[in-house]
């Protein structure tokens, strides 16, 4: 399982790794020292677990999450233990409370070897690997998000809002971009403004120009343009 450490505090980082040092299955692939040297770390090497503190001279652990294409599973390391719980309410895999104590991050580690696809027996990475989560903010509220459970991806100026369960928070990725990063024979482009799960479609319906109207559980009812009408029939077998 491969481990990076994104920390301000030296001796932070170094607790880390004197704690991870028994894990046998685990290999530190890089630390870094705040939200820049985060990303670059993380764009440059694939990690199954980020171990990431909160707040850092340059930005939060949230604005690092934010500018990644790929997330990671992540356990927050935090000595701010009301903060994380309030700010980071959806599915990261535990929260660390600073001082560690290594039966907590021994539990954190065995969520996470849980979570790796395939386990230690998988394939090797093949780029690039369509996401199956996304960093999600939308003011002081954050989710990470796995992509099954999105239904829809829905143009807006150069970003796209993102509809899962009840809520509609925007995502500073484009539309475009999403489409290149999500897996084919799930997510489908209906029109230049919007890309649907095909895994949530409710009930399809012929428009008055011939075209489909699409309508997603949970809402809401997307229209298909007429070129890709034609395409989502076959794909559906209508």
């Amino acid at each position: 399982m491969k481990v990076a450490i994104v920390d301000d505090e030296r001796l932070a980082r170094a607790e880390l790794k004197r704690l991870l040092k028994p894990h046998a299955d685990v290999t530190i692939v890089g630390e870094a020292r705040n939200v820049e040297e985060g990303v670059a770390l993380l764009r440059r090497d694939h990690v199954d677990l980020l171990l990431l503190d909160i707040q850092m001279p340059d930005g939060t652990g949230f604005d690092l999450l934010e500018r990644l294409d790929r997330v990671p599973s992540v356990v927050m390391t935090t000595a701010y233990d009301a903060h994380a719980i309030h700010a980071f309410e959806i599915n990261a895999l535990d929260y660390l409370l600073k001082p560690i104590a290594p039966e907590r991050l021994a539990q954190a580690l065995d969520r996470a070897r849980r979570a790796v696809p395939g386990g230690p027996e998988r394939a090797v990475l093949q780029t690039p690997k369509p996401i199956d989560r996304v960093f999600v903010r939308d003011g002081e509220r954050c989710w990470l998000v796995d992509v099954a459970e999105i239904r829809l991806f829905e143009a807006e100026g150069n970003y796209a809002r993102v509809y899962f369960g009840s809520n509609r928070p925007l995502i500073l990725k484009s539309l475009q971009a999403l489409e290149a990063r999500l897996h084919p024979a799930v997510f489908f482009r209906v029109s230049r403004s919007a890309i649907i799960n095909l895994h949530a479609v409710e009930n399809v319906e012929t428009d008055v120009d011939g075209g489909l109207m699409v309508a997603l559980k949970g809402g809401p009812a997307v229209k298909v343009s007429r070129r890709q009408s034609r395409r989502l029939r076959d794909e559906l077998s209508l």
